[in-house]
């Protein structure tokens, strides 16, 4: 006789206390082995796969994709012993990514298993086998709805669009953003509302109606980390306009003596570990409690991303002990990680410093917000020629602004300027630099 055992929603790690379910990998009836991944969630630091620690049938699962689970939450129940079910035990595997199995076993569909007795969520019965039409060619039947990126499925989700009876445009029948957009422009609005992608000639003027974005996933961790750090942090802003000429020079230059290339992030980061060594007040952060402040003797550095999913801040762990190429090479793992939200939550805390290089996105200047529990964030603006007195005469030269927020209790304002003072100076003279190697 078979044993039913209920799978809930693990501990993700790093205080996380619920997921949003993406997207179902497995089907009630489903066979699935030990350390299968079932379901895809998204937290408020990254979209994972959550492996179950049961090889069997699956029953039942709980929760619609876009349904918010606690932690200890039921996802689903397997029955364990059936003839055609795998017939090993449970892993007992609860983290993502810590696998006690090889590959994990084909699936199999088999006649779906009779409802458990007795299990109900909430007061509802288990949910029934979901129907699931092929939506495209390349669409197995029974299969999921071949859509990869956790914005395309939001996006559908928030204007009401059923993916199952769209075709999509990408490789293999990949449903697309564009895929969404189109369908939903070509839907009329719903209640007054814009769904999301849609043009605003669809709709109602502005001023006639609104549009309500929950604050959950990354936004609403952003949100919180954001408004905590104005509650509890008294920041300061000091800037600096800096000739960065002669370090796009040496950029160019180590470029083009061959070997991997060098980005610029990368030579900005060299000067900030440079510059928190000699000024380490600005690497550490304030224990409220025992009112200290906590200067650590590593750096890791995050750095702002902008991914389709929303600003995430990726750490670079032991900046301080890496040089300039290998800190292009993590800056770039980390942003391919960022924008295919695999990111995990270990690389996504931990920092004591931020580099925020919002020239890219065309921008001077800013007042940065510092990144809880850290002490001080350092800006980069755009460099673009600028009119610049050099060697006593007018010349345009490339000019970027620096901003430096801080955590006015870990120093005064001569510290910060200080720090400050020595970034601009390596940018101007990069050679400073070599006093520090």
């Amino acid at each position: 006789m078979a044993q039913v055992l209920e799978f809930k929603l693990p501990d993700l790690g790093e205080g996380l206390t619920e997921a949003e379910i993406v997207r179902w990998l497995v089907q009630v009836g489903d066979v699935v082995a030990v350390d299968q991944p079932v379901v895809e969630v998204e937290t408020a630091k990254a979209s994972v796969e959550v492996p179950c620690p049961y090889g069997g049938v699956v029953t039942a699962r709980y929760g619609e994709e876009g349904t918010e689970l606690p932690v200890g939450a039921p996802l689903l129940t397997v029955a364990v012993g059936e003839p055609e079910a795998d017939p090993e035990s449970g892993s007992g595997n609860v983290l993502v990514g810590y696998g006690t199995s090889g590959a994990p076993g084909r699936r199999r569909r088999v006649r779906p298993a009779a409802p458990v007795r007795g299990a109900r969520v909430n007061g509802a019965a288990p949910a029934p086998a979901a129907s699931a039409p092929a939506v495209t060619p390349a669409a197995a039947p029974g299969g999921p709805v071949p859509v990869i990126s956790p914005l395309v499925r939001r996006l559908a989700r928030e204007g009401g669009l059923d993916l199952r009876g769209l075709a999509g445009s990408g490789p293999d029948g990949l449903i697309l953003r564009a895929d969404v957009e189109r369908a939903l422009r070509a839907a009329p609005a719903r209640n007054g509302t814009r769904p999301a992608g849609a043009p605003a000639s669809a709709v109602p003027a502005p001023g006639t109606a609104e549009v309500r974005v929950p604050l959950k996933g990354i936004r609403g961790a952003v949100a919180d980390k954001l408004s905590r750090s104005r509650r509890e942090i008294p920041d300061a802003t000091c800037w600096v306009d800096a000739d960065a000429t002669e370090l796009m020079r040496a950029r160019a230059a180590m470029n083009a003596a061959g070997g991997p290339k060098i980005s610029l992030l990368a030579l900005l980061a060299r000067v900030c570990t440079a510059a928190l060594a000699r000024f380490p007040e600005l690497n550490s952060s304030v224990d409220t409690e025992a009112r200290e402040v906590v200067q650590h003797p590593y750096v890791h550095l995050g750095f702002a991303a902008q991914t389709d999913r929303g600003l995430v801040v990726p750490v670079v762990r032991d900046a301080h002990a890496r040089g300039a190429e290998s800190l292009t090479a993590e800056f770039a793992r980390l942003t391919e990680a960022a924008r295919a939200g695999t990111l995990t939550p270990g690389e996504l805390t931990g920092g004591t410093f931020t580099l925020n290089n919002y020239g890219v996105f065309g921008v001077d200047g800013s007042t940065p917000i510092v990144n809880h529990p850290e002490a001080a964030m350092l800006g980069v603006g755009r460099i673009v020629p600028k009119p610049w007195v050099h060697e006593g005469e007018l010349a345009v030269r490339q000019v970027v602004q620096l901003s430096l927020t801080f955590d006015h209790r870990v120093c005064d304002g001569g510290t910060a300027g200080g720090f400050l003072r020595y970034v601009a100076d390596c940018v101007e003279q990069p050679a400073v630099l070599l006093r520090t190697l």
